[in-house]
């Protein structure tokens, strides 16, 4: 599985991750606020899958956690068990970067945090690939978090050691430009429709299918 995080494990088999409890709360008052009231919704990268957990609990939606790591697949799993959501779906074997992976069904909105900057830029062309393929048009939904470099704001101290530390583990990884990831956005249908700040110099950018 694809984490900077320091991860435990649990006695049932599930992965615990210290980022994904910090960060839950603030991300889900975005999705609360932006997320529609009932509908499908597709995690890519659930990793350790607190997150879908968490989310799936607070929200009326029909949450699809997914990851390529079979690793956390059964961390997911494991959580899924012991939470007991009827509408917390097992998790797919979807990997961005194999469209043979990729969901056929649609979504009303896909979620995605902490991926675009531990993976290549591959990763983030086919995050947005999919977006475009499952997400209605007009209106889908694509909500991305996570650090970025923006142009007109200084980056800040903890962010530039953090983007020289993953360009150090690999250089093929780092802090995505928003402008970059918005281009390619745009690219594949979908147009960013808002930017959130959110803790830890972190960010919310979401899109809509056009």
């Amino acid at each position: 599985m694809q984490t900077l995080d320091s991860l435990t494990q649990t006695p049932d088999g599930a992965l615990s991750s210290p980022a994904a409890r910090r960060n839950a709360e603030a991300i889900l008052a975005v999705l609360r606020a932006h997320l529609p009231a009932a509908g499908p919704v597709l995690e890519v990268a659930s990793g350790s899958g607190e997150h879908a957990v968490a989310f799936a609990s607070s929200l009326g939606v029909d949450w699809t956690p997914s990851d390529p790591s079979t690793d956390a697949r059964a961390s997911i799993e494991a959580w899924r068990a012991k939470a007991a959501l009827p509408h917390l779906q097992p998790p797919l074997a979807l990997d961005v970067l194999d469209p043979a992976t990729w969901s056929s069904e649609p979504f009303k909105a896909v979620f995605c945090a902490n991926m675009i900057h531990i993976a290549p830029w591959a990763a983030a062309g086919g995050l947005m690939a999919l977006a475009g393929q499952v997400l209605p048009r007009p209106g889908g939904l694509l909500i991305l978090y996570g650090p970025f470099r923006e142009a007109d704001v200084p980056l800040a101290p903890s962010n530039a050691a953090f983007d020289a530390s993953l360009k150090a583990r690999d250089p093929a990884w780092g802090l995505r430009d928003r402008a970059e990831v918005v281009a390619l956005a745009r690219a594949n249908g979908l147009a960013e429709t808002l930017r959130v700040e959110m803790p830890a110099n972190n960010l919310m950018l979401l899109f809509r299918r056009t």
